[in-house]
């Protein structure tokens, strides 16, 4: 038995949202934006689009690749930190959408991390269980609707976006799917990127509103220097445990594109080439727990990633939690 990727999509919102279109909001400029953090534009879903229409806009097109009906499918994994409600799940709203018929839904909750999480799950899930022939697994983000829009050191970052795999259960025996990774977390960092209001802690009130507690709070350059050394370790504890060499068999790396210094770091600690990477954080900024699936879809299809092919995930986010994944297309 092994967990086959059957098929990959994505779904990035029509609107963009340009450096320029910042320098007119906040008091910022595009050459501070892009040496900081490599982000030309990124893309903000309209007003009546939420986190469950970009998933299921992008699980239809994992669907389709994979030419599978959506009423095959056992189980629905959202990733998400911007869901559309805090219950029911916003996985609940992607079944009604593309009209299931029997799937599994849940919402999984890690940030940036979410989609590596979920993709950990998914998998575990299928082992376990043979039952479930077919498991989408989803990152979808509107972090347009928590970020603060007059702080300029987070509200250049973020965009919004949708990235899906379909997983499949086969009996080939192939050395397919997810084959080795490292997930962690280290609660002792939590406070250096949160959403501190909505939840327990701080219920929402006209107080936490005015303070602006429900926009994304983050402690930047200590999230910098922790990214770059857990992303690393994670990638060298997967290539050891798999026995390959980052350098010479992996095919692509799909790092978190959380920022392009993060990224060049990363690689350059990695020894792998510029070619090796997949970056697009300079046209859709951060995108969370979609960062990862959407960069995946998109070596996938511009051909970068052939079927047989090894490519490296690895992604950091709040918790803190991080991890590298290697998958074989």
């Amino acid at each position: 038995m092994s967990i086959k990727i059957a098929g990959t999509g994505s779904y990035i919102p029509e609107r963009v949202l340009t450096n320029a279109d910042l320098e007119k909001m906040v008091d910022t400029n595009n050459e501070w934006i892009v040496t900081r953090t490599g982000i030309s534009e990124r893309h903000i879903a309209a007003e009546n689009e939420v986190t469950s229409d970009m998933a299921a806009a992008a699980c239809r097109k994992a669907l389709e690749a994979a030419g599978v009906d959506a009423s095959e499918v056992g189980a629905v994994i959202v990733a998400t930190c911007t869901p559309d409600y805090t219950f029911p799940s916003t996985a609940a709203n992607v079944h009604r959408k593309l009209q299931m018929s029997k799937a599994f839904c849940f919402d999984l909750s890690a940030a940036c991390c979410g989609f590596l999480s979920a993709l950990e799950t998914g998998t575990s899930l299928m082992v376990a269980n043979k039952k479930y022939r077919y498991v989408l697994v989803v990152g979808a983000e509107k972090l347009s609707t928590i970020v603060n829009w007059e702080d300029r050191s987070t509200c250049v970052l973020f965009g919004d976006g949708a990235g899906a795999i379909l997983l499949e259960n086969v009996d080939d025996g192939s050395d397919s799917g997810l084959i080795a990774s490292d997930m962690n977390t280290d609660g002792n960092w939590s406070d250096i990127l949160k959403l501190p209001g909505g939840g327990s802690v701080n219920p929402a009130s006209h107080e936490t509103v005015d303070a602006k507690l429900h926009a994304i709070h983050m402690q930047g350059q200590e999230t910098f220097k922790l990214a770059v050394n857990a992303m690393v370790s994670a990638c060298r504890k997967v290539e050891a445990d798999a026995g390959i060499t980052i350098s010479e068999d992996i095919k692509v790396v799909v790092p978190h594109q959380a920022n392009i210094r993060i990224i060049q770091a990363v690689a350059k600690r990695l020894g792998i080439t510029e070619d090796q990477v997949i970056c697009n954080i300079n046209r859709y900024g951060n995108t969370s727990a979609a960062s990862v699936a959407i960069g995946f879809d998109e070596a996938v299809r511009t051909g970068k990633l052939q079927r047989g092919d090894l490519a490296l995930l690895a992604s950091f986010g709040s918790g803190l939690v991080w991890g590298a994944q290697l998958v074989r297309y």
